[in-house]
């Protein structure tokens, strides 16, 4: 056997990303996204690929250098539905697809931009989102010469106008259409509505649609005023549910179609970001809802019905997994399907409920393709995509430890030890910090940690309280008051760390992005035990980050709950890094994206400024066209980039 060699940076370039799995209406095969890179140009690509549930190995289905995806069964499982930008770069439209031979026929020739797809019950419509064209980008459409000249002014009137990833956000909102599966004639439901028509689910018998919506003036005021909406198919009239304050995230209708259940968080106290999401059941027709899990103390997440209605599945994160569970639409307790070191991601069953298809993540292995059989209550992998990579990586040893908080609570955490790695020595470390914070780190592969311990590092990573996966008390304890229990338990995960042998305590680094970076930034103004630092895509002026960030009010009920910078500042700046930048010594490296417009560059400047006025070793390392999400899902030159980067930085020092 081959001898495995260190994880590098350009690994990236050769890692296959699986998404949406769709498992057959008979159970028997299941369609999948696959995302690769292109090397030359840069670009990514997605097609579709089939895998039987039994025996037999995974095939590309569909091919080319374009993004096919969000595959769809129809009802009788002859043919696929399928997003693509095949015929147009920058115009997706809808495709069928025969499973058994034959090829994609386009069905669709839209304008806009296309969102959700599911089929009708019967087989003979698709249920799409739709956003057409703003007047003035339909106009440079038909003008080349605006075309080349571009924008001229953008005239705002909401709050909400940018959103990190999609740039500035155009006027027209999502609404609902349906596409004939026959003639490709498209029809809107009900008329033009000033919000986004989110989430859209036929019912059973396909005679009404159920979505969530917002329809308040300016819902980055009102989130707690999100709603579930019914539409009537034939008059296209809506009506709301009526539900509970709080942010509904999803819903799905009962088999029978007399009852919705849905996932949200109960805000009826104000607020409350570190409220876990309930599952909540209500009336179809309307009426009170009930919360199956409000004494359960889980996040939910996913929620599928079994097929006769009388329980759903569920998933929740915990203890750095993410677990499967059913449970009775009566409510009791969780009954654990699937609860190992892994996370079960997208998970799509059947329609007798037999089988499920989800992606399956894993510390040691990238994510695939896995089945799950309720009958004998086994899973099996189906895809193998990324295994003659891994096969020839060495990643090291990873060690599960925990350890106690300031308060007490038992914390979780984990150290990568480096290939090679002989206790008898001693080794620079880094300690990682997740973002979020409502995050958590756990069994998932993450290029980076194992990047870094290929480098010579003890890679340390754990979940301070403030985080999911935990409990809402875990959660709640950095509620209004970032920077003390949160720093605390980096802290003492930090002590952790050097209590063991084989770290160097004279070459401890820490870096982390976002909320992570938050930290990093708190942790060079409140100690010098670190010998360097990497802050990443931070925040550091909370009274500035209210101001321009994408999620200004989800800073703002964190951290002050319902009270803005101008009504009190102070609370504002206590929470700011950049108040205790003065006190730090630590040769730190800022790197941020020139388009995050969640944690925008002026965050990092901050930063960077204020240690070269310190006389601090520091320089700026900066990604154009970039969003906050680089590290996870940037251009791969990029990625590359900024992990060299880290490593410079790290290498310099210790």
């Amino acid at each position: 056997m081959a001898k495995r060699r260190p994880v590098t940076a350009e690994d990236l370039y050769e890692f296959q990303t699986i998404s949406d799995p769709q498992i057959s209406p008979d159970g028997s095969q299941i369609i999948f996204v696959v995302q690769r890179v292109d090397r030359k140009s840069e670009k990514k690509y997605t097609n579709l690929w089939l895998v039987p549930r039994g025996r037999g190995e995974a095939r590309q289905f569909t091919y080319g250098d374009q993004n096919d995806g969000q595959p769809r069964w129809s009802p009788d499982g002859q043919t696929i539905a399928f997003v693509s930008n095949r015929a147009n770069e920058k115009q997706a439209q809808i495709y069928l697809l025969p499973v058994n031979g034959g090829e994609a026929r386009p069905l669709t020739e839209l304008k806009g931009r296309i969102g959700e797809m599911s089929w009708s019950p019967d087989g003979g419509q698709l249920l799409i989102q739709r956003r057409e064209p703003d007047p003035d980008e339909a106009e440079r459409e038909a003008d080349p010469q605006k075309q080349k000249l571009g924008v001229v002014a953008r005239h705002v009137t909401s709050m909400r106008f940018k959103f990190d990833g999609a740039g500035y956000l155009p006027k027209n909102k999502w609404q609902l259409w349906t596409v004939n599966v026959r003639n490709g004639k498209a029809t809107q439901l009900g008329e033009t509505k000033p919000f986004d028509m989110n989430s859209p689910r036929w019912a059973p018998d396909g005679k009404q649609v159920l979505y969530l919506a917002n329809d308040t003036d300016e819902p980055v005021l009102t989130p707690e005023a999100s709603e579930l909406f019914v539409l009537d198919v034939a008059s296209g009239e809506s009506r709301a549910l009526g539900t509970p304050a709080g942010i509904p995230q999803l819903a799905e209708w009962s088999p029978d179609g007399a009852t919705i259940a849905y996932v949200s968080a109960d805000l009826s106290e104000g607020m409350q970001l570190w409220r876990k999401p309930q599952l909540w059941l209500i009336p179809a027709a309307g009426g009170a809802s009930t919360s199956l899990t409000a004494a359960i103390d889980r996040r939910i997440q996913e929620i599928i019905w079994a097929p006769d209605g009388g329980s759903l599945l569920v998933t929740y994160p915990w203890h750095g997994k993410v677990c499967l569970a059913e449970i009775s639409r009566e409510g009791g307790e969780l009954n654990e399907l699937i609860c190992e070191e892994g996370m079960v991601v997208s998970y799509h069953q059947d329609a007798a409920g037999r089988y499920g298809a989800y992606v399956y993540h894993e510390m040691a292995d990238l994510p695939e393709v896995y089945v799950f059989d309720r009958q004998t209550g086994r899973t099996s992998q189906r895809s193998r995509l990324n295994r003659s990579l891994l096969n020839k990586l060495d990643l090291g040893q990873m060690e599960e430890v925990w350890f106690k908080s300031n308060a007490g609570t038992d914390l979780q955490g984990w150290l990568l030890h480096p290939p090679g790695f002989d206790p008898q020595k001693q080794y620079p470390s880094i300690l990682e910090v997740h973002g979020g914070p409502m995050g958590q780190y756990g069994y998932t592969l993450m290029h980076e940690f194992y990047y870094l311990a290929a480098q010579g590092y003890v890679v340390g990573f754990s979940n301070p309280r403030g985080g999911a996966g935990y409990g809402e008390d875990h959660a709640k304890a950095i509620d209004g008051d970032w920077g003390n229990n949160d720093y605390a338990d980096v802290m003492a995960f930090a002590d952790l760390m050097a209590a063991r042998d084989y770290v160097d305590t004279a070459r401890m680094g820490i870096t982390g992005g976002s909320y992570g970076g938050f930290i990093t930034n708190w942790v060079i103004g409140h100690t010098d035990r670190f010998k360097a630092a990497v802050t990443q895509r931070s925040v550091s002026n909370m009274i500035s980050m209210w101001g321009v960030s994408d999620i200004n009010l989800f800073i703002q009920h964190n951290i002050a709950r319902d009270i803005a910078p101008f009504e009190d500042i102070e609370r504002y700046w206590r929470q700011s890094p950049i108040a205790h930048i003065g006190n730090a010594t630590t040769p730190t490296l800022v790197i941020h994206s020139e388009q995050d417009l969640r944690c925008h560059q002026e965050q990092g400047e901050q930063v960077y400024i204020a240690l070269k006025k310190l006389g601090v070793p520091t320089e700026l390392v900066l990604f154009p066209e970039s969003p906050h999400g680089l590290s996870r899902t940037g251009r791969t030159d990029r990625r590359i980039a900024r992990l060299e980067h880290i490593a410079r930085w790290f290498n310099s020092y210790m």
